[in-house]
């Protein structure tokens, strides 16, 4: 099933005519299906594909979402942890991060908006042996922004990179999936953070947080560096331009 249930519009995403096999259930033997299918392909020896190794350069020049992700990919460290509500910023993630060191994701799960920066907290307090990076929206972080009080108390081993496009830019997009059409200026206005100019530094720094705000590439480049090289929590904010939706 997606996210959202629209009217008019198909949440279910099994194609038509498509005949579902239910492997097993919730309370049957999960590990011992798992076994017997294992035995019935012949996939007990079968080792699984590795990405070969590579980073990405690191990004110069002025900043956009893509650069970010980039960045991120080229110089986060092996083990980490990232959890990621970055949403319509972070769609390049993947594709900079999949010959990066062994890693795991934590990612969203339903629509939930505002579990990145709870979810970086949980794996924080749970391994605090490997560092954790939240990559989080402006809009998303408003919903859970006392999480940085949680990682200062802490002193949690966490990165949030807050993508502040100045905008509930998830929000525009469910928008126009729900055929709304073409958004008058109050509608647009509920879902603008510009006007408010939300100064992420200073929230961040009010709740015990090193924080810094970068523009360029070369400042993220160096913020990201600075902040695995130093133990306990830190915040970076990086200003991109809003994709267009």
């Amino acid at each position: 099933m997606s996210f959202f249930a629209y009217p008019g519009k198909e949440s279910y995403l099994v194609p038509d005519g498509c005949e579902v096999h239910e492997l097993v259930a919730p309370t049957d033997d999960i590990q011992g299906t798992l076994e017997a299918l294992a035995d019935a392909v012949d996939a007990r020896e079968v080792e699984p594909p590795v990405a070969r190794p590579f980073r990405p350069d690191k990004p110069t020049g002025p900043l956009t979402a893509d650069k970010v992700c980039q960045a991120i990919g080229a110089v986060f460290p092996e083990r980490a942890i990232i959890s990621d509500e970055s949403n319509t910023s972070g769609l390049s993630l993947s594709a900079h991060t999949a010959g990066a060191p062994r890693h795991d994701v934590l990612t969203l799960t339903g629509g939930a908006i505002g579990q990145g920066l709870p979810v970086a907290v949980g794996a924080a307090v749970a391994r605090p042996d490997r560092p954790v990076f939240a990559l989080e929206g402006d809009g998303s972080a408003m919903y859970t922004i006392q999480s940085l009080w949680t990682m200062a108390r802490e002193q949690l081993d966490s990165t949030v990179v807050i993508f502040n496009n100045r905008s509930y830019a998830i929000l525009n997009l469910e928008l126009q999936r729900v055929g709304a059409g073409a958004a008058g200026p109050k509608a647009k206005a509920q879902l603008d953070l510009g006007d408010t100019h939300l100064d992420f530094v200073q929230i961040g720094e009010g709740f015990g947080v090193p924080s810094v705000r970068v523009d360029t590439a070369e400042e993220l480049n160096e913020a990201l560096e600075r902040a695995i090289a130093e133990p306990g929590p830190h915040l970076v904010e990086v200003v991109v331009p809003s994709l267009a939706i």
